[in-house]
């Protein structure tokens, strides 16, 4: 990387996306040197602990230097590109320069190179002493020659191809299907797409790993004397005997805060089986209402409501603990994180001041949330200041579970899987609706009666969904 010296030339940094995040992932470049980018025009994809994220430039004019690859690890405050601003004398992009420079490396327990010189650093506490760091390609299939795959080409410290990259059409594929064909050591040069107008897709990638792990057939023998055989080796469905994954960005942040949690908050679970009959024709009721046209309306939305109202009913379920005071702290409003798996891992986007909405309202924005996260667009400010959780583990086909607390959180409610058994019903035996909710609390500032209380309120209301009018 070169270091700009000219006035004219603005240095644009990698700034903290999010709440005290120290460092994020170049995903993908969209400018070039040479393209004239206008203030607010997005010029980089990046992925962060919390979310994948996309930079818009501060200023209009020419971009003269892309200082960092993609796929490569940012320090925040570390500057990532250099624009020629709008207005003063254009100066000379190089036509060469020594590549981006790759880290000291040394060999680590399992055979692969890692990183020197590189502290870990806790999310929210401060920049990391190295400016930089390259994820290394881990797998079985990154130990193959380099003559088996095609050759990459990389950026150089002024984002042009260096000069052993042979020249061509950039391979179509999305950032999560960029990310995994990285993970797996995959050239996307070398894959053939499947998708519509060329585009690869992570079938393509995953076809493309079990090519390369599948063995040769052996060339025939001529009349060997016969002996035993020793047994196969166990291998995997493609061929590899195992294959590492990087722990990084939501995955990571995850595993971080789900461990903090796990063994900072004294847990308890309570579960309760109900019948949610009437719920689930309220549900259909509701889809012909037409309040209520054109919105997301299913179970999870009435049990949201519910929990809702057993919050309001019992305020105090509704707080955090405050170790550096020794406080509890009462919320009064409620941040309603709604738990969602997604190809990046799973994240926790919340409804602000979900107690104050109206259904139609609530339903908007449960859509609006599921929508965003599908897409791989939940910004990290959707994902802040959640304080009770709903897990609907049932979407899998399972009955419940034992949810962990969100860190910061009180209560997380799991929902099981709405299933027909028989029940008893007014002195009958009848085919019903019926799951069981299952919900976890911090043990240091929930006691078992309040726990309790807000559980078998939400079941009541699930039961009987008129209490939804009488209770709210």
């Amino acid at each position: 990387m070169t270091t700009m010296t000219d006035a004219s030339v603005r240095e644009f940094k990698m700034p903290d996306v999010g709440e005290g995040l120290t460092e994020a992932e170049i995903l993908k470049w969209y400018v070039q040197p040479g393209d004239t980018v206008t203030d607010g025009q997005v010029v980089c994809e990046v992925e962060t602990a919390k979310a994948a994220v996309e930079l818009p430039i501060p200023y209009d004019g020419v971009v003269r230097e892309l200082h960092f690859a993609e796929g490569t690890t940012v320090d925040v405050g570390t500057s990532i590109i250099a624009v020629q601003v709008a207005g003063a004398a254009p100066a000379e992009v190089p036509a060469q320069a020594a590549p981006v420079a790759e880290p000291r490396t040394e060999p680590g327990t399992d055979g692969e190179e890692k990183p020197q010189g590189r502290q870990p650093v806790l999310v929210g506490y401060g920049v990391s002493v190295s400016s930089t760091k390259r994820r290394p390609r881990k797998g079985p299939e990154a130990a193959a020659a380099p003559a088996a795959t095609a050759p990459r080409a990389e950026l150089n410290g002024h984002g042009t191809a260096a000069a052993a990259a042979p020249a061509g059409p950039r391979p179509l594929a999305k950032p999560p299907v960029r990310k995994l064909a990285k993970d797996l050591g995959v050239d996307l040069a070398t894959v053939v797409p499947s998708g519509p107008d060329g585009i690869i897709t992570r079938e393509d990638v995953h076809a493309a790993v079990a090519a390369t792990a599948a063995p040769a057939a052996p060339e025939p023998q001529t009349a060997p004397a016969p002996v035993a055989a020793a047994p196969a080796p166990v291998v995997g469905f493609d061929g590899a005997r195992e294959t590492r994954i990087p722990v990084k960005g939501v995955r990571k942040a995850t595993a971080a805060a789900m461990v903090g949690s796990a063994f900072t908050a004294p847990h308890v679970t309570e579960f309760v089986t109900v019948d949610v009959t009437r719920t689930m024709k309220l549900v259909e009721e509701l889809k012909q209402d037409k309040d209520m046209q054109g919105l997301r309306v299913n179970p999870l939305l009435l049990i949201a409501k519910a929990l809702l109202v057993a919050i309001k009913r019992n305020p105090e379920i509704n707080a955090s603990w405050d170790e550096a005071a020794q406080e509890i702290v009462l919320k009064h409003y409620v941040n309603l994180g709604i738990a969602a798996a997604t190809p990046r891992g799973l994240i926790v986007p919340n409804i602000k001041d979900a107690h104050a909405k109206t259904l139609p309202q609530l339903a908007e924005g449960l859509g609006e949330l599921v929508a965003t996260a599908r897409e791989g667009r939940t910004s990290p400010a959707a994902m802040q200041g959640g304080t009770v959780t709903i897990t609907n583990v049932g979407v899998f086909g399972v009955d419940t579970g034992t949810p962990i607390l969100n860190p910061g959180e009180s209560a997380i409610l799991a929902v099981g899987a709405i299933k027909l058994q028989p029940w008893v019903h007014k002195g009958k035996v009848k085919p019903r609706q019926v799951t069981t909710l299952a919900l976890s609390f911090d043990h240091r500032l929930v006691d078992g009666e309040l726990g309790s209380k807000v559980l078998a309120d939400v079941a009541a209301i699930l039961e009987q969904p008129k209490r939804l009018i009488t209770w709210a």
